[in-house]
């Protein structure tokens, strides 16, 4: 009966160790991978830095409007990064250290399981001695072989008891702290996966804003304004005609037909001036031929 409830604990014991290696295991290559994870978004930060830099270097180099858009992008994307930062530092804290931590958490429960193994072994120690023991028969049937014999069966069976009595108490001990771990570590599971989703909602969610802004940014450029400046630094004597000639084509049509009226009416008269100014001419000559005449008589 003794050794039956011996071999159950010892398998209760070794399924505990299996549930601790479990953990050991998975959550260190969760630990890894997510450490990785937070390494290759810091150095994202990093490289984004160094495009906002020669963003701004670029953009100094530019016509007015090309450039204010460029420094604008720029300095939303400068700080899309300070959001990243955030990411970066709520990942360290809030995913990789709890999990970094399990490794002190499993240590401490190997040690239980040391402690109860070794309270096992020496129980089973104690049961085969007395087992051995109540199998021999004494040689000689003297009182005092006799008595030596039951001496050491009594001694034997305390030992036992005393052996048994603490294996009982390291497996209870044992049984607490592991369901204490196990409800610990699905709490753990699900803070951890919580908090990391949350973290990159909240980037994700804030990075929209600023691409929005940035987008908008870039959309303000004015193309043909910028175009101008760049003529006019080509060919500043042409600047003044090339604007009107801009300007023209960017009338309305009922701006071009006002003016074309205008026009119109101009020519009309002027030409009317002209044919007064030829009529008042031909009356001058007129004049003159009359003198002429008149003076011959």
């Amino acid at each position: 009966m003794l050794r039956r409830s011996l071999e159950n604990r010892d398998a209760q014991t070794r399924q505990l160790q299996d549930a601790v290696t479990n953990v050991e295991k998975h959550f260190g290559e969760l630990c890894q991978i997510f450490a990785a994870y937070v390494r290759k978004t810091a150095r994202l930060r990093d490289k984004a830095d160094l495009l906002v830099n020669e963003i701004n270097v670029y953009a100094s180099t530019e016509t007015p409007h090309l450039k204010q858009g460029l420094k604008n992008f720029a300095d939303e994307f400068a700080k899309l990064q300070d959001y990243r930062q955030a990411e970066v530092e709520r990942l360290e804290a809030k995913v990789v250290e709890p999990l970094k931590a399990y490794g002190t958490i499993v240590k401490m429960k190997r040690d239980d399981l040391k402690a109860t193994l070794t309270a096992r072994n020496r129980e089973a120690k104690q049961l085969t001695q007395l087992e051995r023991t109540r199998q021999r028969n004494p040689s000689d049937r003297h009182v005092i072989v006799f008595f030596l014999y039951e001496k050491f069966q009594s001694q034997a069976e305390t030992e036992l008891q005393r052996a048994t009595m603490d294996a009982t108490r390291t497996t209870r001990h044992l049984e607490e702290t592991i369901d204490n771990f196990e409800k610990q570590k699905i709490k753990d599971i699900k803070t951890i996966f919580s908090e990391f989703i949350t973290i990159e909602m909240l980037f994700h969610g804030k990075a929209l804003e600023v691409y929005t802004a940035a987008y908008q940014n870039i959309q303000k450029i004015d193309e043909e304004e910028d175009l101008e400046v760049f003529r006019h630094s080509l060919y500043p004597q042409d600047y003044s005609s090339r604007l009107d000639i801009v300007r023209a084509n960017s009338k309305s049509p009922l701006q071009r037909s006002l003016s074309a009226k205008c026009v119109s009416g101009t020519g009309q008269v002027l030409t009317c001036r002209l044919r007064k100014d030829q009529q008042t001419e031909d009356d001058d000559e007129e004049d003159e031929d009359l003198d002429v005449t008149e003076e011959e008589n």
